[in-house]
């Protein structure tokens, strides 16, 4: 094909989705969240504080419009295509990548629907902290969910302070 579906705009959309997700990553890969927060740093733990800047990016750009969605599409569209190929690097077979991936997408639906009702829920913190406790501090001893939930609110908080999410780096708050 010689010219994609959707033409220029298209590409635009998806180029936004993507480097939305790359701003997610980049945020989960703050150190602070592993020394200052306690967030395990673990394949888990990583996966967790991806997935919640992956839905926090997703709740914004809900009820949007047209690019909001195409772009929100296109950075769930990476996010899955990032977690394919970490499961092929980490080997796991061909065969078991199906499995996996419906596993983890249903733990991406489930967790989106699980922070939609805690953000919901704010400014009562303690829905978040439930949710961050089972699932982002789950291999955790110990550890406090306090300052995890109240980072969460944060960056939801400084999202919804955007006028449009599509330009620009989001304004991620220091963890």
């Amino acid at each position: 094909m010689i010219f994609p579906p959707g033409g220029r705009g298209a590409s635009r959309r998806r180029s936004a989705g993507r480097a939305l997700y790359e701003s997610a990553v980049r945020q989960a890969r703050a150190p602070a969240l592993y020394a200052s927060l306690g967030a395990p740093d673990t394949v888990e733990g990583r996966f967790e504080l991806l997935t919640l800047h992956v839905i926090l990016l997703v709740e914004r750009l809900r009820g949007e419009g047209g690019a909001a969605q195409a772009s929100s599409q296109a950075l769930f569209d990476t996010y899955v295509g990032d977690l394919d190929g970490a499961l092929r690097e980490m080997g796991v077979g061909d065969l078991s990548v199906g499995k996996r991936m419906r596993e983890l997408g249903n733990a991406f639906y489930g967790r989106a629907a699980g922070y939609r009702k805690a953000f919901e829920a704010l400014p009562e913190q303690a829905p978040l902290e439930d949710l961050i406790g089972r699932t982002i501090l789950q291999d955790a001893t110990g550890a406090d969910p306090t300052a995890l939930a109240a980072y969460a609110a944060r960056c939801r908080d400084a999202l919804l302070g955007m006028t449009d999410v599509l330009v620009g780096e989001p304004p991620w708050p220091a963890p």
